[in-house]
């Protein structure tokens, strides 16, 4: 490293006397950054990349604004008075090591719990302590080491207000430099031999190199940039052989010039990186298309309670929740809005939001955030904004629930293409030697056609496009998948678990027969009460039985999974549930699902359930079994094992009497022995096994108890469409696998003509952007073609190779 260079950011430290640690700086600035680093071991920073920091700037007073309460009101994303969370922007972060520090806040200042970065959108969400960290002074102390976040009170949208237009221009001047250089090229590919065009091709071939100038110095300089960031992370990057072709062509055609030896490759230089920012620029448009499909109009099927002006109770989508509504949140049930509580006794745990597992107690007249859950039987609250649908989203897929599976699940492009960087470098290399040996006329050719045919832009295009549209056409068809590692998971599963209630059952149009004391009409109103802030489909069911009552606003209410509620008005007392909860044995064997009450611990009777299987239960276990091991987890008792038994094909295993514990080891226990498990329950006893399952499928009805736990949910009116979905995923992974392989075969063919010297470079740069927009096509039309795997409408005719090839995926 020059000992003149400052050691933190890397300019120039020569005018300034400044010393700390026998390192220079260019400021006080960067010798205060590296002093913060010191002092809370983070000096390791450094051995990411030298100089890799940024110079802080002085912002005394310029954040003052940030004193402000209502102006931190519209910063937030989160605020309950003590935990507060907040998006910002920061346009410094460019490598590995801004994300390395800016994860490391937590180090830097306690108060900071938690801060997590998206690269690609130059973000990071931080959880901090208000009462012992303002927001005002996290800023600060992001300025303090070098990455000022950028601000905007017009209209606070996270990147909005700062488009990056930069590849706009340099695709611009590739495409001038581009044209300009293709039509001076004109005379030497044709070999006009005229004087007045003779005389001035020396001027043709300078003015050629002028315009390239621009092009590799200013268009293409992401690539050298990433390509350089990567080798001094000894990292091998799939921008290294771009970057490495670019510059060998570039040097060796302006040696060509200057010793008038020829005209160079000035045209297939500039065509190359033109036609590398134009992928680029479709690649980038595409993502942000998919990106706003998925959060805003691939809504999950989420339902709520709403109450209206009438005292009626009626289920709505969340994205029609509006401002002033009335909404009823039962136990366990996510607060899909920022609202206002007005009845009921409120236990919120935000962990949804924040990751950390603490409860805080609301009373009447609090505001409550968006993500917390309900565990304190039923609240009723105003909504104070609509709902943000893509908010939701966000917290779905939060960084704090990512899974071990997650870890250990190595994704397709990685395990296909890790090594393509390093084999093209040796062919390069290789071959280049052989020729320097048989003709070192073509060394040079060979190693420049090799760097372009070889270009690796049709892998990394071929899973980001197909995994991108599957997840648009899966979320048409209700199936709303987690992220694109879903896809891939769920093509690799070879047994499938079902839980029995709220899952293969509807509750629909489920029958209930009561047997026992009649209940007195306060025993009623107690039940309905009690019932009504489960969201078991159980209680559901049985809570729209029951006569129109007064609502009781309890006591206490406490639900135990797998076993039951029990609740409390003034001296009155209830249990609903299993008979053992309730306090009952008998000898008489229930054969059908039951639901037993106690009043007062004076066992009254049971309500008997009738089940209703979804419609094409026996239709879709049958299409399952030829290619997956079945099982029916269920935690109810055996009284529905000979329906199941004549209903499901014989190779179905039927396991009754399991707690949600029990199915949680099962499936590890399965899983131990080789199996790929996806699990489908209803969310709520089910939390456990989905999680432990390499994927975790929650049916909704209507219900809003979507958990972080899932990958997916599917909406139970599609429930009958599991196998077409499942078979989608396949065929995405075979779309991915042909388009690689298409990929492969092209660069076969490219590299054989380039190491044998019969591939122009000109040839090449025309070749590769080709093969790139090919594979591009090629996914989209498979993947469109694919969604007619879950759709009676006929599929597009397509040309016969492309329609073999379909059928076969």
């Amino acid at each position: 490293m020059d000992k003149h260079a400052c050691f933190h950011c890397g300019l120039d430290a020569s005018t300034q006397d400044i010393v700390y640690d026998e390192k220079s700086f260019c400021c006080e600035g960067c010798k205060t950054v590296y002093q913060i680093f010191s002092e809370n071991d983070l000096t390791c920073y450094y051995d990411l990349q030298s100089t890799p920091g940024a110079t802080p700037k002085d912002i005394e007073g310029k954040y003052n604004f940030l004193e402000n309460t209502k102006i931190i009101e519209q910063l937030l994303e989160f605020n309950d008075g003590t935990t507060q969370i907040i998006l910002l922007y920061i346009p410094h972060i460019h490598c590995s090591s801004c994300i390395w520090i800016l994860e490391n806040l937590n180090k830097l200042n306690p108060s900071i719990s938690a801060s997590v970065v998206n690269f690609g959108k130059k973000t990071v969400r931080v959880t901090f302590n208000a009462e012992t960290l303002s927001l005002k002074n996290l800023v600060t102390l992001l300025n303090s080491i070098g990455y000022e976040p950028f601000i905007s009170l017009d209209d606070y949208s996270v990147g909005k207000k700062h488009i990056d237009k930069s590849l706009i221009y340099k695709l611009g001047v590739a495409g001038f430099a581009f044209g300009n250089v293709m039509f001076l090229s004109f005379p030497e590919y044709f070999e006009v031999g005229e004087f007045w065009l003779e005389q001035f091709k020396p001027l043709f071939r300078w003015l050629m190199f002028a315009f390239s100038l621009p092009v590799v110095f200013y268009s293409s300089q992401d690539y050298f940039i990433s390509a350089y960031k990567g080798l001094r992370s000894k990292i091998l990057n799939i921008d290294v052989p771009i970057a490495l072709g670019v510059s060998v062509l570039f040097i060796r055609s302006t040696i060509e010039i200057i010793f008038d030896l020829g005209s160079g490759f000035f045209d297939s230089l500039t065509g190359l990186i033109f036609f590398l920012l134009l992928g680029k620029f479709f690649q980038q448009k595409t993502y942000a298309f998919l990106s706003f499909e998925r959060d805003y109009k691939s809504y999950f099927p989420i339902g709520i309670t709403k109450i209206t002006s009438e005292g009626k109770e009626e289920s709505v989508q969340v994205y029609d929740i509006e401002k002033g509504d009335r909404l009823l949140i039962r136990n366990e049930e996510l607060i899909p809005v920022d609202c206002i509580l007005i009845k009921g006794n409120a236990r919120i745990d935000y962990s949804f939001v924040t990751g950390e597992s603490k409860t805080v107690s609301k009373q009447s007249g609090d505001k409550l955030f968006a993500g917390g859950k309900q565990l304190n039987g039923t609240i009723e609250v105003d909504v104070l904004k609509s709902v943000e649908q893509s908010y939701l989203t966000q917290l779905w897929s939060n960084d704090v629930f990512k899974k071990d599976k997650s870890l250990a699940f190595t994704n397709i492009t990685n395990q296909i293409s890790k090594r393509f960087t390093i084999s093209i470098l040796i062919i390069a290399v290789l071959a280049t030697s052989f020729w320097l040996i048989v003709d070192s006329s073509k060394a040079i050719n060979v190693f420049t056609s090799v760097l372009i045919i070889a270009c690796p832009c049709a892998l990394a295009l071929a899973a980001p496009f197909t995994f991108g549209n599957v997840l648009r056409i899966l979320g048409k068809k209700k199936c709303y998948l987690k992220n694109a590692s879903v896809i891939e998971q769920m093509a690799k599963i070879n047994t499938i678990i079902f839980d029995k209630t709220g899952t293969i059952t509807t509750n629909k149009e489920t029958s209930i027969a009561y047997e026992g004391i009649s209940l007195s009409k306060d025993e009623e109103m107690l039940l309905k009460s009690t019932l009504r802030g489960s969201n078991h489909p159980l209680s559901r069911s049985l809570y729209h039985l029951l006569n129109e009552n007064n609502i009781l606003t309890l006591d206490s209410y406490e639900e135990y999974l797998g076993k039951g509620i029990e609740a409390q008005y003034k001296q009155d007392s209830i249990k609903i549930g299993s008979a053992p909860f309730v306090g009952h044995t008998s000898e008489t064997v229930t054969l059908n699902t039951a639901v037993h009450i106690s009043s007062n611990n004076t066992y009254k009777g049971k309500f008997t359930f009738y089940n209703a299987y979804r419609k094409g239960l026996s239709q879709l276990f049958n299409k399952l079994k030829q290619d997956y091991d079945l099982v029916i987890l269920s935690g109810d008792n055996e009284g529905e094992k000979d329906n199941l038994t004549k209903l499901l094909p014989t190779k179905t295993k039927l396991l009754f009497n399991q707690k949600p514990e029990d199915k949680l080891e099962y499936i590890k226990y399965h899983q131990s022995e080789g199996a790929k498990v996806l699990m489908i329950g209803d969310g709520l006893n089910d939390a456990g096994a989905l999680a432990q399952s390499d994927v975790g499928i929650a049916i909704s009805e209507n219900v809003n108890v979507f958990s972080p736990a899932c990958d997916a949910i599917l909406d139970a009116s599609k429930f009958n469409e599991l196998y077409n979905y499942i078979k989608v995923s396949k065929s995405a992974i075979n779309i991915i696998k042909w388009s690689f392989l298409l990929s492969f075969l092209y660069n076969c063919i490219g590299l054989y003509f380039a190491v044998t010297g019969q591939l122009e470079p000109v040839v090449a740069a025309i070749l590769m952007p080709l093969s790139s927009i090919s594979i591009v096509a090629f996914t989209t039309i498979c993947t469109n073609n694919i969604s007619y795997l879950i759709s009676s409408k006929s599929p597009p005719s397509l040309p016969k190779g492309e329609e073999t090839i379909v059928q076969k995926c």
